[in-house]
């Protein structure tokens, strides 16, 4: 698969096939597409817990909101949820800054992801204190993100931007249809 194709095939899903199990194996090498990618000063803050057990499973999925747009939709009902999760964590003894390589690490890893079959969905919106105790992380360490994994079941379109509308959105057949941005639409100034 070319680069590009990749890239399009790295989207958002929110739907698996919960009989399809993430294993260790994968999130091991998912963590070791990672570990490459550049950090700011060459710090490498970023730890990960990764789960692939159906009880810590069920506890990241309890501290987790699945999408902001979709008002009325509460998340993946059983059978379509994710088998693993990779909870991202900032290691603060080692740097207090690591926004830059929080995207880097979880773009990474999606592409990864989408390269094995898998898909997955970036969360930054997580109960950090709930799950802080859930899985009994050390204060050392700030949660950045969650990472949901598995095989997905759903459908998503691209579409272009339409009137300045961003928001993603379900059709009737639970087709996830996301707006995007043309390049020339990014590109403010060619000099």
């Amino acid at each position: 698969m070319d680069f590009l194709s990749l890239v399009k095939k790295t989207r958002t899903y929110r739907r698996f096939d919960e009989s399809k199990k993430v294993t260790n194996e994968q999130l091991f090498s998912l963590l070791e597409y990672a570990s490459f990618t550049p950090s700011a000063a060459n710090k490498m803050p970023l730890k990960y817990i990764a789960s692939t057990s159906s009880e810590t499973n069920a506890a990241i999925f309890a501290c987790v909101g699945w999408a902001g747009y979709l008002s009325d939709w509460d998340g993946p009902c059983d059978g379509e949820k994710p088998t693993g999760y990779l909870v991202m964590l900032r290691d603060t003894e080692l740097s207090q800054q690591s926004a830059t390589d929080e995207g880097i690490q979880a773009e990474a890893i999606m592409l990864g992801a989408a390269a094995m079959g898998l898909g997955g969905c970036i969360m930054g919106n997580v109960k950090r204190g709930e799950l802080r105790k859930a899985l009994s992380i050390d204060e050392r360490y700030e949660i950045a993100l969650v990472l949901a994994l598995g095989y997905p079941t759903e459908r998503v379109v691209i579409e272009r931007v339409k009137d300045g509308d961003v928001k993603y959105w379900h059709d009737a057949e639970n087709v996830n249809h996301v707006p995007k941005r043309t390049a020339r639409e990014m590109l403010l100034k060619s000099l």
